[in-house]
């Protein structure tokens, strides 16, 4: 049978299924299926988001593929261009995939935001997905395509030589006072949580295989602001980010020093609360979760009361549709450098000179979690697909920026109804 363009694998959990809602939309020109353990579940699936999306899909074609079962991998990965792999905590269910779709020739993107796994898969997978030919793209949701694509539109708006970029998350809902329930994640994604604190004294080791070589400092070295502070940026109070979007973007902007001699950025990661109240209770509640998560049985309460240790944030039946319809987020990024006039020699020079320019920019988007979220990870397998000639040539496992920085992908987020908006706040 000839290959479809685009098989989403993990159809029937949570995100799985509101991404093949999107695909209706996103997909729309190209040949694509599901994939999933259970073929009733599957077409039950179909049946729904059919239903939701008012088109038949009942003629979609379906697959039966099991992590546990390779050769039902290796079977899904020949049978299409690019695996749009929802089946997480990729931690445990990531590495077979992204396995057999490197063997099979077939592209694969995810919407991991565990540093340990997306690292692990660079390190042990790169040079086979290159010699293969094959793109391997994790954080490719709302973590962390915000913050590793706004960088990449920071530097084309730029004009001149960016030093250091700060970002300052902030979600909110338009209808702070509706009934629409109090979880605002599923439970897989709170797993995943659990376990990436579990296991976060990984990272030095890997990191330290996969990078040998320091990347070399560059000053002015962007400091860290305090643990708790009001920002006058988003005017909310702010905590240091605790998801993967630094580690994403630096991973990039490595690639990016070392392949193409471009001066990396720096950056920090921020989000920002209503209150010095709220930030406070967040802030204890965070210092719990990551001291339970560090023993094991600190993990069995986490993962067998979510909605108890999040005040109801979590919940294993997932969010309401009426709760993610209500959210959106604001991604507001303050960059800072030198204009294209104190432009220095080389990448590698110093400046000797404090950066003079500002850039301000804002990436914003509906529903982060299973909205934006499921069309960014689309669009990605979209520009694959369509733009591979402007990606790196030889393939390789690699973060967003590094795989997507000379793509369309920007102006593909921006088309779509759920997709991302880019826009330049001040330019000073």
């Amino acid at each position: 049978m000839e290959r479809l363009d685009v098989i989403i694998f993990g159809a029937t959990g949570f995100t799985g299924k509101y991404t093949v809602f999107e695909a209706v939309s996103v997909l729309k020109d190209l040949r694509w299926g599901v994939a999933g353990r259970n073929r009733e579940k599957l077409q039950a699936m179909l049946k729904e988001m059919g239903a939701k999306a008012k088109k038949d899909l009942s003629q979609t074609p379906m697959f039966i593929a099991d992590v546990n079962d390779e050769a039902s991998l290796t079977e899904m990965a020949k049978s299409c261009r690019i695996v749009v792999n929802t089946a997480g905590p990729y931690r445990f269910y990531g590495e077979k995939v992204v396995k057999a779709c490197i063997e099979a020739g077939t592209h694969h993107v995810d919407v991991s935001g565990e540093p340990q796994y997306m690292e692990t898969m660079q390190m042990k997978y790169n040079e086979r997905a290159r010699e293969k030919g094959v793109y391997v793209v994790s954080a490719c949701g709302f973590d962390s395509i915000p913050a590793d694509m706004g960088i990449v539109f920071v530097e084309k708006n730029f004009d001149g030589v960016v030093n250091s970029v700060e970002t300052f998350l902030v979600n909110g809902a338009r209808d702070i006072n509706a009934d629409c329930g109090k979880a605002g994640l599923n439970f897989g994604t709170w797993e995943s949580a659990v376990y990436g604190l579990a296991h976060a004294d990984e990272l030095r080791g890997i990191r330290q295989k996969l990078y040998p070589e320091r990347l070399p400092k560059f000053y002015p070295i962007l400091k860290h602001r305090p643990l708790m502070f009001r920002s006058s940026e988003v005017n909310k109070v702010c905590l240091p980010f605790p998801g993967s979007d630094r580690s994403v973007v630096m991973r990039s902007q490595r690639y990016l020093y070392e392949h193409d001699k471009k001066r990396p950025v720096q950056m920090h990661a921020y989000i920002g609360f209503p209150s010095w109240v709220v930030a406070g209770a967040v802030a204890l509640f965070a210092t719990i979760f990551g001291l339970m998560s560090k023993f094991k049985f600190g993990r069995t309460l986490l993962l067998k009361y979510p909605g108890v240790f999040s005040g109801g944030f979590v919940s294993r039946e997932g969010p309401s549709e009426a709760r993610m319809e209500r959210t959106f987020f604001k991604m507001t990024m303050k960059a800072t450098g030198w204009p294209s006039s104190q432009r220095l020699a080389e990448s590698t020079d110093q400046y000797t000179e404090p950066p003079t320019k500002t850039l301000m920019v804002r990436v914003s988007g509906p529903n982060p979690g299973y909205g934006s979220t499921c069309v960014a990870l689309l669009s990605a397998a979209v520009t694959i697909l369509r733009d591979s000639n402007k990606m790196p040539s030889t393939g390789g496992v690699m973060p967003p920026g590094a795989a997507f920085s000379k793509t369309s992908l920007i102006s593909e987020l921006e088309k779509h109804e759920h997709g991302m908006k880019f826009e330049i706040l001040a330019n000073k």
